[in-house]
């Protein structure tokens, strides 16, 4: 038996229920491997009161420290942060508060291996636990762990130390390891493993047109999906639907920015052909997909986005900016169009995807290979091997 101790801050709660729905659902995928035993910890980061009243922390106090999700026992430990140093002492902080949970875990699950699920400040604080327990360490990147804290002055020397000393290192996309490598930690050691996805429940639609009318939606429809903030760039989706003429453009995701994108679309003449559809249930997002003629993300940085594929899987071409593993995605012009970050170059990718709609099953094709009974049976693979390694004799 293989037992697993998946550690991620990125991790869906009652408060945030689409926040690493992807890591939840791969822990799902692990779990129901023959030999695999997992337990899961996702700590909360709460500055002191009174900044913990902040509306960003609403509802947390209510989230549970212990529950079961998907047959799986999450616990959910808090550890202080301090505003305003730039994560300096996360790592720290994160430690601390997860010797005595994990002293007491290991009393009846004897955890034989360390997945952090994201690289800070999870990485650094699974390697410091991983020489207290005696286990392996696999530490994943997926994105703006790598891009933020691993570029951050405070944080990236933590970031780079951890991935020199974790015994197994995972990224989502090639794109992603070599943005490690950048950073001065080896690429030989670095796999790829990619994301999954739920080919059943994302699937094309039978009747496009009946499911955009049950939306409420009439004509071509674009699709945005991604948290509203700077980095996902539906400034620039906004900018691309001005010069497209009886296109609707759907953003699904909450954020900051929501109201500065409701006074773009004004001021740009073009609000009453934007919704902003806030945070859609994960659960609800394939029909959004299928209903969609064409997904848009004009994204700053990613990893390898989950949306992207769900989008292809759902029959919809994407189109989206050269950023981390979207060559390992559009490989061809059936999945879309790889584009600069810019509102021209945007209008005219949809607009040509608009004109000449690629076969939905050729859409969906180049998503077949992201499951996430792949994703699972990777990912054992690989905890196994570090575990085998780490016992084996030395001499």
């Amino acid at each position: 038996m293989l037992r697993v101790l998946t550690l991620s801050t990125l991790f869906p709660d009652a408060t945030r229920p689409n926040f690493g729905v992807f890591v939840a659902r791969q822990v799902a995928a692990l779990a129901k491997r023959d030999g695999v035993a997992v337990r899961v910890v996702a700590p909360l980061g709460l500055p002191p009161w009174p900044l913990s009243r902040h509306p960003r922390y609403r509802g947390w106090d209510a989230v549970p420290r212990r529950e079961v999700r998907d047959g799986v026992t999450v616990d959910r430990p808090r550890f202080g942060i301090v505003p305003g140093t730039g994560g300096r002492f996360h790592v720290a902080a994160l430690t601390r508060a997860l010797v005595p949970l994990l002293d007491a875990i290991r009393a009846d699950f004897p955890f034989d291996v360390i997945d952090a699920s994201f690289f800070f400040p999870d990485g650094p604080a699974a390697v410091a636990l991983g020489r207290r327990y005696g286990v392996p360490v696999s530490i994943k990147a997926r994105g703006a762990d790598i891009h933020h804290w691993g570029h951050a002055p405070a944080t990236a020397p933590q970031v780079r130390a951890a991935g020199r000393a974790a015994d197994g290192l995972l990224a989502v996309s090639a794109a992603m390891r070599a943005d490690m490598a950048a950073i001065g930690i080896p690429a030989e050691r670095v796999r790829v493993h990619h994301t999954g996805v739920d080919l059943t429940r994302f699937a094309p639609a039978a009747d496009r047109e009946a499911l955009r009318a049950a939306l409420g939606i009439a004509g071509p429809l674009v699709l945005s999906v991604g948290a509203l903030i700077p980095r996902k760039g539906h400034d620039v989706a906004i900018a691309a639907l001005a010069r497209l003429p009886g296109v609707t453009l759907a953003i699904a995701g909450e954020g900051p920015e929501r109201a500065r994108l409701a006074a773009l679309a004004a001021a740009a003449g073009v609000a009453d052909r934007v919704r902003l559809l806030g945070g859609i249930a994960h659960d609800d997002l394939p029909r959004w997909f299928a209903a969609a003629d064409v997904m848009a993300l004009p994204s700053s940085s990613e990893g390898l986005a989950n949306a992207w594929v769900e989008s292809l899987a759902c029959g919809t071409p994407i189109v989206i900016t050269d950023v981390g593993g979207a060559r390992d995605v559009v490989r061809d012009r059936d999945a879309g169009r790889i584009v600069a970050r810019d509102p021209a170059a945007f209008a005219g990718a949809i607009g040509d995807l608009l004109a000449h709609p690629p076969a939905r099953d050729a859409v969906r094709a180049h998503a077949l290979g992201f499951t996430w009974d792949a994703n699972a049976e990777a990912l054992h693979a690989h905890l196994a091997g570090l575990v085998h390694l780490y016992q084996a004799p030395r001499g």
